[in-house]
């Protein structure tokens, strides 16, 4: 799944979508905005690469990072949920995670979530990368393509 493949997925079912980015630093907006006619679904997107804009912008639970790190499950599904009400999208992906160089929170290079978030429903999913930072970067973006498509195909 490419990012145009997605545009026109999104464009030919008429649904909007919004984007939540830490480590990916807001690619996935820009390779969606990089196609013409984005305007046509993509709403918007928060860059939130600092914990405390998580918490600010996001409106996240400072325990709930607390407990959790920003690198989690549970912090990329709170990003993927309230980002779609914040963007008021149809769908709203999110990305947290370490691409390197060196561990965070005491997690792995390479660990990352993705979050989708679609109506009242919310999927989580984890990987562990290889790879230079470009290259975690670049395959949580292939993987992002991927999950909104499937999900988009789902609801339908």
């Amino acid at each position: 799944m490419t990012a145009e493949e997605l545009h026109a997925l999104f464009t030919q079912a008429n649904k909007t979508l919004g984007s939540v980015e830490s480590f990916t630093g807001g690619r996935f907006a820009s390779s969606m905005t990089a196609i013409p006619g984005a305007s046509k679904f993509f709403v918007g997107a928060y860059v939130t690469y600092a914990t405390w804009e998580k918490i600010r912008l996001l409106n996240i639970k400072k325990e709930r990072v607390d407990a959790y790190g920003v690198v989690s499950q549970e912090i990329a599904g709170d990003m993927a949920m309230h980002g779609k009400f914040l963007l008021d999208s149809d769908y709203c992906i999110s990305f947290t995670g370490n691409a390197g160089p060196t561990p965070m929170e005491n997690k792995p290079v390479g660990l990352i979530y993705i979050g989708v978030s679609a109506y009242n429903y919310t999927q989580v999913f984890q990987y562990r990368l290889n790879g230079t930072r470009e290259e975690i970067i670049n395959q949580a973006l292939s993987l992002g393509y991927a999950h909104l498509a499937k999900m988009l195909h789902d609801f339908k």
